[in-house]
C-alpha cells in the first residue's frame, strides 16, 4: 500500500509539472502562425562565424546569408553592442519576420574581470560570493551585447585525469547543487528583460565528468541509482532554480548519446523535472551521433530531435535534413514547431521580441566593464578560494618586511594567471604575483628568479599551447635557471615558489595520466629545500595534483588554483597575511593516480578495513593506504578553531519535523579567521548500500581571536532521502550516525533515529 501511494504521488507530480502544456505565450503563438517549416528549422540552427576559443574544429560559413534567409535562430562568438545590433539588424532587417537572435557565449568564471576558475570558487563554500561573481559576469557580458550563457557547468567528477573538473564544483551532488543553484541566480536574478541579466544554460547533460579513464568526451557507464544520488542532483538543482536552458553532453548514457537520448532529454528533463525551457547541443555533438554509431546525418538529426533537443550547435543537420526527414514522415512538422516555440518563448523570457537592440547600448562597456569594485570583487573571491594544505613550521604568511625569494615559472607570469576556460578575458590585465608582492608589501626585499620552465617536454608544450603559448621553453638552460634561482634562494630570509600546471594543462581536451607537478619544477623544488631556507610552494594548477612527495617536505603550501584577473595581488594578500586562508577543497586529493576514483563519499564493502593498516582480506592497497593524500573538506588556516558541545537536540525525527544538531566553534589561536562547518550522516541500514559518509549541511563562519559561535543545523526528512532501487525519492527509518567537524574525516559524533 505504502508504494502504492507513493506511485500516485510520483503519477500526479508527473501531471502537475511536466506533461501539462505550458500556457502559451500570444506573441510566440502570433508567429508561428506565420512561419514556413523552413523558418521553424531555421531557430533550431545555432552557428558561430568564429572568434574566441572553440571547441572543435568547425566553423559557420555564410552566417550573414543565412541570417538574411531565417535559416539561424541564435549565434556565438560575437560581441560588443556595436556587432551585436549588427548582427540583430541583418535577422529584424532583411529576414522576412524579422524574428531576433540569441547571442551566446562562453563566461565560465568571469567576463572580462576573470575570477578563479570554478574549482577554485567551489572552495571557498560561500554561496552568496559564488552568485555575486555569476552576477557581475551577467552585467559585463549584456554591457558587450550577450544574452545567452553557456554555463553554469555542474558535472560531478571524482577523476582529476580529467581536464575539465577545472570548469565544476568537485565531488559532491549536495555542494555542487548548492552552487548550481547559486550560479542560476546569480546570472539570472529575478527577471530575464532586465539588460543586465542573461540566460543561463546548465551543462552538460549528462554524466559528462565521468569518462572512462578519465579522457575527455569519453564513454560512460553508470547504473541509474548511482545516476540519480551521485551525480544528476547538481542539474536538477539549477532546473529548480529555473534555467533556462540545457545543454547537452558528447558522451552516451545506457549506449545511447546524450544529444539522441529521449530517456534524458524528454523523460527525464521534460517529464520527470519539468523543465520547460529549451534544450541545445554541445559543439557538433549531434554530427558527432554518427562517430557514435548511430547513422548518417540525417538519421542523427531526426533521432536528436524527436528525443527532444531543440537547437543544434553548429553542426547544421537539422537546418540541411530536417525538411527532408518531414517530408519522409521520419519527423513531423509538429515537433519541428515544438522546438522552435521553446526557442521563441526564450526570446521572449529575454525581452528580445519586444526590443532586439537591448543589448547593444554603446555607454555600457565602459561604465559596467573591468570596473575597480568589479577588480575588488575577484580579488577577494581569489583570495576565498585558496586552500592551505599544509603550513610547515608556520611559514606562511610571510612578514611584508622579509628578505624574499619569489621563485618559479608562474612566479612573474601573465599568460596563465586568468585559467582555462577564459577565452572573453584579457591575461596582459592580469597582476602577476611579482607584481602584488610589491603592490602589497612594498618594504619587502624582494628579489625574482625563474628558476625552471613549467615543462622541458617541448613535444608537451606544443599541445599545451594550441591557444597561445602557455608553456615557454627558455633560451637558457635547466641547468642556468636553477642556478640562478638557487643563488637568489641561499640570500634570502624565505623562498616563495610559484609552481604548478600552466593554464591550459587542464580544461576542454586537457586529460592527464601523470597529475604530478611537472618534473622540471619537482626539481627545482628539491633543490630550494636543500638550502635549509623556510619554502613555501604556491601551487597553481586546474585539479587536484598528485603532491605525496611536495607533503613530505618540509615546506608549506599553499593551493590557488588560477585565480583570476586580480592573481598576484590576491596571492599577496594571503602570503602577508592580510587575509587568512578559509578555503576547503572540494575534491579529494589521492596518493597517486593509481588510487583514483578517490572520494569521501563512497559505499561501503562487505569487508571494509578497519584501520589504515594493511590487512589480507579486506578491502585495501599494499603500496599506500585506502584514505586520500588530502580528503574532501581539507583547508587550514592561520588560526585554529576546535569545535565542542556537538550533539543532537534529540534522540528522534519524525516526518514534519526537525531535530536540529549543534555545535560550539572556538577560535583558539591569535588570528581572525573563518572555518566551514561541514555536517555528514551516515544511514546505518538501508534498501541500498549506503555511502560512508554524506555532506547535508555546512555553514561559513567568521570569528575574532578568543569568539566562540554556536552553528545550528536543523535536520529534516528531506535531508535523510536517496533514491532506492525503484528510483524513488525516499527515507527509510532507521539509525544515521552524524559527523560534525572541518573535514570530512570528521569523526563521529552521536546517533539519531528515523522514525514512521
Amino acid at each position: 500500500m505504502k508504494n502504492f501511494n507513493l506511485s500516485v504521488v510520483f503519477l500526479l507530480f508527473l501531471g502537475l509539472s511536466g506533461l501539462h502544456a505550458q500556457e502559451r505565450i500570444p506573441q510566440v503563438e502570433a508567429l508561428l502562425e506565420k512561419m514556413t517549416l523552413e523558418e521553424k528549422i531555421g531557430q533550431l540552427n545555432l552557428l558561430t562565424p568564429g572568434g574566441g576559443i572553440a571547441t572543435g574544429s568547425v566553423v559557420s560559413e555564410d552566417v550573414e546569408a543565412k541570417i538574411k534567409a531565417g535559416n539561424v535562430g541564435g549565434v556565438f562568438g560575437v560581441s560588443s553592442p556595436e556587432r551585436v545590433r549588427q548582427a540583430q539588424e541583418l535577422a529584424v532587417k532583411n529576414s522576412r519576420l524579422g524574428i531576433p537572435l540569441l547571442i551566446g557565449s562562453d563566461v565560465i568564471h568571469g567576463y572580462k574581470t576573470t575570477f578563479p576558475i570554478p574549482l577554485g570558487l567551489s572552495s571557498s563554500w560561500d554561496m552568496e560570493l559564488i552568485k555575486e561573481t555569476a552576477k557581475v559576469a551577467a552585467k559585463e557580458a549584456t554591457a558587450d551585447g550577450i544574452n545567452w550563457n553557456f554555463s553554469p557547468m555542474v558535472d560531478i567528477s571524482r577523476d582529476p585525469r580529467w581536464g575539465r573538473v577545472a570548469e565544476g564544483a568537485g565531488e559532491d551532488a549536495y555542494l555542487g547543487s548548492q552552487i548550481a543553484r547559486a550560479m542560476v541566480q546569480g546570472y539570472q536574478q529575478d527577471d530575464l528583460t532586465e539588460p543586465h541579466t542573461m540566460m543561463a544554460t546548465v551543462k552538460h547533460l549528462a554524466l559528462y565528468g565521468a569518462p572512462e579513464g578519465g579522457r575527455d568526451y569519453n564513454r560512460v557507464d553508470m547504473s541509474r541509482t548511482k545516476m540519480f544520488n551521485e551525480y544528476l542532483p547538481p542539474y536538477k538543482a539549477a532546473v529548480d532554480a529555473g534555467v533556462g536552458s540545457v545543454m547537452t553532453s558528447f558522451n552516451d548514457i545506457d549506449g545511447v548519446p546524450a544529444t539522441g537520448n529521449k530517456w534524458l532529454l524528454t523523460d527525464l528533463l521534460r517529464e520527470r523535472w519539468g523543465f520547460d525551457g529549451f534544450v541545445v547541443s554541445d559543439y557538433t555533438s549531434v554530427n558527432e551521433m554518427i562517430a557514435h554509431g548511430m547513422g548518417d546525418l540525417q538519421d542523427v538529426s531526426a533521432m536528436a530531435l524527436k528525443a527532444g533537443l531543440d537547437m543544434d550547435m553548429v553542426g547544421e543537420g537539422f537546418l540541411t535534413t530536417l525538411k527532408k526527414s518531414v517530408e519522409e514522415g521520419r519527423v513531423s512538422e509538429e515537433e519541428i514547431t515544438t522546438a522552435a516555440r521553446r526557442i521563441l518563448e526564450a526570446k521572449h523570457k529575454l525581452g528580445l521580441l519586444d526590443d532586439p537592440y537591448k543589448y547593444s547600448d554603446a555607454s555600457r562597456p565602459e561604465k559596467d566593464i573591468l570596473t575597480k569594485e568589479n577588480r575588488q570583487l575577484a580579488r577577494r573571491a581569489a583570495t576565498q578560494s585558496f586552500v592551505l594544505l599544509k603550513d610547515h613550521n608556520d611559514i606562511l604568511p610571510v612578514s611584508k618586511r622579509a628578505k624574499i625569494a619569489l621563485i618559479g615559472p608562474l612566479a612573474n607570469n601573465q599568460s596563465n594567471m586568468l585559467g582555462t576556460w577564459a577565452p572573453t578575458g584579457d591575461f596582459n590585465l592580469s597582476v602577476p604575483v611579482l607584481e602584488g608582492f610589491k603592490n602589497v608589501a612594498p618594504n619587502a626585499q624582494i628579489t625574482y628568479a625563474k628558476g625552471a620552465n613549467i615543462t622541458n617536454d617541448s613535444v608537451f608544450a606544443k599541445k599545451v599551447n594550441v591557444f597561445g603559448p602557455k608553456v615557454e621553453i627558455s633560451d637558457r638552460s635547466p641547468e642556468e635557471l636553477l642556478q640562478e634561482a638557487l643563488k637568489v634562494a641561499k640570500a634570502s630570509d624565505v623562498v616563495i615558489a610559484v609552481v604548478g600546471e600552466a593554464s591550459e594543462m587542464s580544461g576542454e581536451a586537457a586529460s592527464r595520466t601523470n597529475i604530478q607537478i611537472p618534473e622540471s619544477q619537482k626539481r627545482l623544488i628539491r633543490e630550494l629545500v636543500a638550502t635549509g631556507k623556510p619554502v613555501a610552494l604556491v601551487l597553481m594548477s586546474g585539479r587536484p595534483l598528485d603532491i605525496s612527495e611536495e607533503m613530505g617536505m618540509p615546506v608549506s603550501i599553499l593551493q590557488a588554483w588560477h585565480p583570476g584577473v586580480e592573481a598576484g595581488n590576491a596571492i599577496a594578500d594571503v602570503v602577508f597575511g592580510d587575509v587568512n586562508p578559509s578555503g576547503k577543497l572540494t575534491m579529494s586529493w589521492p596518493r597517486n593516480v593509481g588510487q583514483i576514483p578517490v572520494y569521501y563519499g563512497s559505499r561501503i564493502t562487505g569487508r571494509p578495513a578497519p584501520t589504515e593498516e594493511f590487512q589480507k582480506f579486506k578491502t585495501n592497497y599494499l603500496d599506500v593506504p585506502n584514505s586520500p593524500l588530502l580528503p574532501f573538506g581539507h583547508g587550514l588556516s592561520y588560526t585554529t578553531f576546535q569545535y565542542s558541545k556537538i550533539k543532537a537536540h534529540g534522540e528522534t525525527l519524525r516526518p514534519g519535523d526537525s531535530l536540529m544538531i549543534s555545535t560550539t566553534v572556538t577560535n583558539t589561536g591569535d588570528r581572525a579567521g573563518q572555518e566551514v562547518v561541514q555536517l555528514y550522516i551516515h544511514d546505518k541500514v538501508r534498501s541500498l548500500t549506503p555511502p560512508k559518509k554524506q555532506l547535508i549541511a555546512f555553514e561559513k563562519i567568521a570569528l575574532q581571536p578568543g569568539e566562540s559561535k554556536t552553528v545550528e543545523f536543523p535536520v529534516t526528512v528531506e535531508d535523510l532521502k536517496f533514491y532506492n532501487g525503484q528510483l524513488e525519492y525516499v527515507a527509510e527509518p532507521g539509525e544515521f550516525e552524524f559527523f560534525v567537524g572541518g573535514t570530512s574525516d570528521c569523526e563521529m559524533q552521536g546517533s539519531f533515529t528515523l522514525v514512521e
